[in-house]
């Protein structure tokens, strides 16, 4: 039962296999958005999307001063620190983003799998395979990195915000963080309830925190205008004409006012295009902007207001209030990593790069609401560890900028082949966009690389084992794949052989089936044992497909093989639900619809043994494939993944070399 993915055709969890080149057509643009006005997405967006980005300016511009490497705190650099703060957000969020990447969605849908996916299927469409290796890689360390960036932003977030009680009440900061810890264990305890009416706040809670640091640096720009002048990109270029050491290593700092940037093209088929780049354009990024000006005017007037500019910027009676917001504001940042972590590794399951896990929907209306417990309790120990062993929002700053960095490379870099080998831009144009990107992200990148022993070690393990995991998975499910190949009897010579001597009883049976090619051993080591066949055979194989979303009328193919025998291939995005029961109920053609209670389901389950051939190798380290068996064996079962009937399943054993 493989679980490896095809660039430009995919693949799914054990039990699937990779699809035809030529997938079927699939569900219009899915984006999650019918019905709903531009406005409300836009609201929507603002809280879920920005709010990552939308708490960068409680750390950024601190930590660009006396973070790692401090800065005096004068004009030159004041100003030098804010043209680099605008104009990283003009052309990363802005340009990169808002105009340029968030045109790449993958039938509405995007992100880093979704991307990879997208360039691999036209890819391979278009016949250049040479690419499919290395947009996977690419996209599977994007991937990787962003489980690191999914620990440490509830970490630094909430810290941050819990801080400002240093500020507002100096004596109670000896509870900063037990109240930090006990914000993030209750934050993942309810994960389980689901975030539908928690999420119904975000949007106002997210607009009312936009517009109060909005009006909080316009109302320190009032009193030193000429901060405005930091908008020219000049005062950037002679920061580094000034100081070029300190300004490339200041560049590790700068780069968390952008971080959350990626959400806006993972939560793409939440909201739209449109709604994102509205939310951005007209009320995020102002606010933002808005913000930073006035913290750069604070500093500008009171030097020593770089302990904390952020709420040094509000009167001393409304501090505590702000850090009561600031903190709901994190707390709605923290949310939409860790939904962002859950959705991801449901699309790596489909995708075959994850061993199932336990998947619980939390909204009967809402597919994209999933809680996966493995994952949720995970997080949760290492963002306590974190918080625990940095014990502060700028300790953690240093761990946090490569993570973002990193992923923001490689997102830049297959938009370069995106634009060149999908879209087929001109030469010129295509690869001055990707040399500007590449040249800015490889900058911040080479900035935060210097952080790695400070803290920067920390998202790089993380990602270093998740892409071990991953690649780990896919690999071994493919050797699997090419193991039960090598023992498959052909399907016509078993319909020639078998049925008409086998006793067949009353009622119907599934077995599923890993490729459209053999017979499933589940079917064989039923025979063996059992001796009968029922009436009706139907061999299921799941194909998960290189789009998020496959429509209703194209998911099942059905192939009537004789003797009672169907061959039916279901296609699913890698966001869809994997139903089985509800798609075989939905289907007539395989001798008519399939009572629940007639009807029952055959599973394999092989257990993994080192090869007894001599010379045979499996392609993986022995220790590898130890850690596969591992995970095979502690993999979700199929019962659940699929949602199959607890009393209907029959799951038979064997034993596979690999």
């Amino acid at each position: 039962m493989d679980q490896t993915l095809t660039l430009g055709a995919a693949s799914s969890a054990p039990g699937t296999t990779p699809a035809a080149a030529a997938s079927p057509a699939s569900a219009p643009a899915h984006d999650g958005h019918h019905g709903e006005g531009l406005a409300t997405l836009a609201l929507g967006a603002i809280g879920v999307v920005f709010g990552d980005i939308g708490t960068s300016p409680l750390y950024a511009l601190k930590e660009s001063f006396i973070g790692a490497h401090p800065l005096a705190v004068d004009p030159a650099h004041v100003f030098g620190v804010l043209s680099l703060i605008f104009w990283t957000m003009t052309l990363i969020v802005t340009i990169k983003y808002v105009f340029v990447i968030l045109r790449a969605d993958n039938k509405g849908e995007g992100g880093s799998l979704a991307l990879m996916a997208l360039i691999g299927r036209q890819l391979n469409a278009a016949g250049g395979r040479r690419w499919a290796g290395t947009i996977m890689m690419m996209g599977l360390v994007a991937t990787a990195l962003f489980y690191g960036d999914a620990i440490i932003t509830p970490a630094v977030s909430v810290l941050s915000a819990v801080e400002g009680l240093q500020v507002a009440a100096p004596g109670a900061a000896h509870f900063v963080l037990p109240i930090a810890i006990a914000i993030i264990v209750g934050l993942f305890a309810i994960q389980s309830r689901g975030t539908a009416a928690v999420g119904r706040m975000f949007g106002p809670v997210m607009v009312i925190y936009f517009i109060v640091i909005g009006v909080m640096g316009a109302i320190q720009i009032a009193q030193a205008p000429q901060v405005l002048a930091a908008l020219n990109p000049w005062y950037a270029l002679n920061f580094f004409l000034l100081d070029p050491g300190l300004a490339f290593l200041a560049l590790g700092s700068v780069v968390l006012a952008v971080t959350g940037a990626e959400a806006l093209y993972a939560d793409m088929g939440h909201f739209g295009r449109r709604a994102i780049s509205l939310a951005w354009l007209y009320c995020a990024f102002p606010c933002l902007l808005i913000n930073y000006l006035g913290q750069s005017a604070l500093l500008l007037r009171q030097p020593a207001a770089v302990e904390n500019p952020f709420f040094l910027m509000a009167p001393e009676a409304l501090r505590l209030p702000l850090v009561v917001l600031a903190t709901l504001a994190t707390i709605i940042a923290s949310q939409a990593v860790i939904s962002g972590a859950y959705s991801v590794t449901q699309q790596a399951i489909q995708l075959g790069f994850l061993p199932r896990l336990a998947i619980r929907h939390t909204s009967e209306k809402a597919a994209g609401q999933i809680y996966v417990p493995l994952v949720n309790w995970l997080l949760l120990a290492l963002v306590i560890l974190l918080v625990l062993g940095f014990r502060s929002s700028g300790a953690l700053a240093a761990a946090y900028g490569i993570a973002v960095t990193g992923t923001m490379f490689i997102t830049a870099c297959m938009t370069g082949v995106l634009t060149m080998q999908v879209w087929k831009w001109p030469k010129l144009a295509a690869g001055s966009l990707t040399a500007v990107f590449l040249v800015v992200d490889g900058a911040y990148f080479a900035s935060n690389a210097t952080k790695v022993p400070d803290g920067g070690w920390f998202p790089l393990l993380v990602a270093g084992i998740c892409f071990f995991v991953l690649t780990t998975w896919a690999r071994g499910r493919q050797i699997m794949r090419e193991r039960l190949a090598e023992d498959s009897m052909p399907f016509d010579l078993f319909l020639d052989s078998v049925p008409g001597r086998v006793k067949r009883v009353a009622g119907a049976s599934v077995f599923l089936a890993s490729t459209v090619e053999g017979i499933p051993p589940a079917l064989l080591h039923n025979l063996k044992h059992n001796h009968v066949l029922h009436e009706r055979v139907i061999v299921l194989t799941v194909m998960t497909e290189a789009v998020p979303h496959v429509a209703a009328h194209a998911r099942r193919e059905v192939e009537e093989l004789g003797h009672g025998f169907y061959r039916m291939v279901v296609h699913l995005g890698f966001m869809d639900e994997a139903n089985l029961p509800a798609e075989l109920a939905a289907e007539t053609r395989a001798g008519g619809p399939l009572r629940p209670m007639e009807t029952s389901w055959f599973l394999s389950r092989q257990t993994l043994i080192p090869s007894a051939r001599p010379g045979r190798r499996s392609g993986m380290a022995v220790w590898r494939e130890a850690f596969f068996a591992w995970m095979v064996r502690n993999a979700s079962s199929a019962m659940q993944f699929f949602h199959l009937p607890t009393n209907r399943v029959i799951e038979l054993g064997s034993q596979l070399e690999i």
